[in-house]
């Protein structure tokens, strides 16, 4: 299967189950850093091939068939983005970027015995859960920051990792698994005001619907 047949199903999943958007034409040429025109045709070519359902004007869906192999793509990136943090301490922009290569250059062998010397992980570095080899997922029971009440609680999957977000939550110590309290509202009533270490910071909406958390009880 080529690259960019990957990379395009990839991008409707996640969209629609990471990101909350719709995978229309706009949305998925904004991801795919590609026109609208090249959405368009590639979007007949896999219809055809039957790996999604697409009409003009509407947004694009995948059959069981592109779900399949969408979520192959998304279990060997999140596999090696576990590998290259646990074995070789990478940062995590520079493991996104290297499974965004390794993703599409694995067999299933290999990311299978992966998969074992990790010890069958269920989410990578980030909190993103991991697809068994049937595409099973973990179940998850999270909220964005942007949405939580004051209150404990535990920072779960961050997403979004551009140099500057990921600066940004390694400069603030804003880690899987870090706790952090999340105070009332500023009289404004923009972005969300976190304690984390005995320290306040004040985080903008943008960056505040990157960050999933689970509250503690």
């Amino acid at each position: 299967m080529s690259v960019s047949t990957e990379n395009f199903l990839k991008g409707i999943y996640q969209l629609k189950n990471d990101y909350g958007e719709k995978a229309n034409s706009s949305n998925l040429a904004k991801r795919l850093y590609i026109s609208r025109a090249a959405i368009t045709d590639m979007a007949r070519k896999l219809a055809e091939k039957e790996f999604i359902i697409y009409e003009k004007y509407r947004e694009i869906s995948l059959t069981d068939k592109g779900r399949k192999l969408a979520l192959s793509v998304i279990r060997r990136h999140r596999l090696w983005e576990t590998f290259l943090a646990r074995v070789l301490n990478l940062t995590p922009y520079e493991i996104h970027q290297e499974a965004e290569m390794l993703e599409h250059q694995t067999s299933e062998n290999l990311i299978s015995k992966i998969d074992e010397f990790l010890g069958y992980p269920q989410f990578d570095p980030h909190g993103d859960p991991i697809p068994d080899p049937t595409g099973r997922l973990p179940k998850l029971n999270l909220m964005l920051l942007i949405h939580a009440k004051p209150g404990r609680y535990t920072v779960s999957r961050i997403q979004n990792l551009s140099p500057e977000i990921a600066l940004f939550f390694k400069t603030n110590h804003i880690l899987i698994k870090q706790i952090i309290t999340v105070k009332p509202p500023n009289p404004t009533g923009k972005g969300v005001i976190i304690e984390i270490e005995n320290s306040t910071l004040h985080i903008d909406d943008e960056i505040a619907k990157c960050i999933y958390v689970n509250e503690l009880t």
